[in-house]
C-alpha cells in the first residue's frame, strides 16, 4: 500500500513534466512559422535605423535642436525603438531549444523599454526648445510604453499561451516600427518648416 502511495505522486510529477515538455516543443515549432515575418521586420528596422542617422545629420545642419535634451527626447527614442524591433526580431529568429529562454530575453527587453520610456518623459519635460502637442505624447511616449508593457506581458505568458503571446510580440514589434517611422517623418517635416522659416527671415529684413 505504501509503495502504491509513493508511486502515484511520482507518476503525477512525470505526467506534469511531460506536458510541459510537450507544450514547449509544440510552441517552439510554432515559433518557426514566424521566421519570414521577423526577417522582414528586422531588415526594415535595421535600414530605418540608418535613415535616422541621416535625420540627425539634418538636425545638426539646420541647427534646429537647441540642446541635447531635445535630441534625447525626440531623436534618440526613435533609434531605440528601431533597435528594439531589430533585437526582438533577432531573439525570435534565434534557434532556441525551448520558449523559456526567449521568454526571459523578451521580458528583459520589455522591462528595459518601460524604464527607458520614463527617461524619455523626463527629457521631454525638461527641454524648452519644442512644446510637444498631444499627438506627440502619444507617438513618442504612450504608444511605445504600451508596446513595451505588451512585450513584458507576452513574455510572462509565452510558455503557457504561446499562440496569443507570439501574436502580441508581433504586434508590439510592428507598433515600435510604425512609431519610429512616424517620428522620423515628423522630425523631417519639422526641420523643413523651421529651415524655410529661417531662410525667409533674412530675405524679409
Amino acid at each position: 500500500m505504501e509503495r502504491g502511495d509513493d508511486f502515484l505522486p511520482a507518476l503525477a510529477i512525470v505526467i506534469f513534466l511531460g506536458e510541459i515538455v510537450f507544450i514547449e516543443e509544440a510552441a517552439t515549432s510554432v515559433l518557426g512559422r514566424w521566421e519570414n515575418f521577423y526577417v522582414i521586420v528586422g531588415s526594415s528596422a535595421g535600414a530605418l535605423t540608418g535613415l535616422q542617422f541621416v535625420v540627425i545629420a539634418l538636425v545638426a545642419e539646420a541647427q534646429v535642436a537647441r540642446s541635447m535634451l531635445e535630441i534625447r527626447a525626440f531623436g534618440t527614442p526613435t533609434v531605440v525603438h528601431f533597435c528594439a524591433a531589430l533585437l526582438i526580431s533577432a531573439i525570435a529568429s534565434a534557434p532556441w531549444d525551448s520558449l523559456t529562454g526567449i521568454a526571459i530575453a523578451l521580458g528583459i527587453c520589455g522591462a528595459a523599454g518601460v524604464v527607458y520610456v520614463f527617461t524619455v518623459i523626463r527629457h521631454a519635460r525638461r527641454q524648452t526648445g519644442y512644446k510637444p502637442e498631444a499627438v506627440d505624447w502619444f507617438w513618442y511616449v504612450w504608444f511605445p510604453l504600451a508596446a513595451y508593457v505588451g512585450l513584458a506581458w507576452a513574455a510572462l505568458f509565452l510558455v503557457r499561451y504561446a499562440g496569443i503571446a507570439l501574436f502580441t510580440v508581433a504586434g508590439v514589434t510592428l507598433l515600435l516600427l510604425f512609431a519610429g517611422i512616424r517620428n522620423s517623418w515628423d522630425s523631417v517635416t519639422y526641420i523643413a518648416i523651421e529651415h524655410i522659416g529661417k531662410d525667409k527671415k533674412p530675405a524679409e529684413d
